[in-house]
């Protein structure tokens, strides 16, 4: 798993973290948690994506 995928899906969970916490206490800042959750999930999908593509690549021209 590349070190940037590993980085955004960490990123990920600790916002879902924190917006359960933030709507524990009542507070709506746990949208904005919510919305950077989606972003580094994406994130990690791309990278995961981008990383097997190039090893596809790679295999085949190699």
């Amino acid at each position: 798993m590349p070190r940037l995928a590993l980085y955004t899906l960490a990123v990920c969970v600790l916002a879902i973290a924190a917006a359960v916490v933030s709507f524990a206490r009542g507070s709506w800042l746990g949208i904005v948690w919510i919305l950077i959750a989606g972003i580094s999930s994406n994130m990690a999908w791309y990278y995961l994506r981008k990383a097997r593509a190039d090893r596809e690549s790679t295999g085949a021209e190699g």
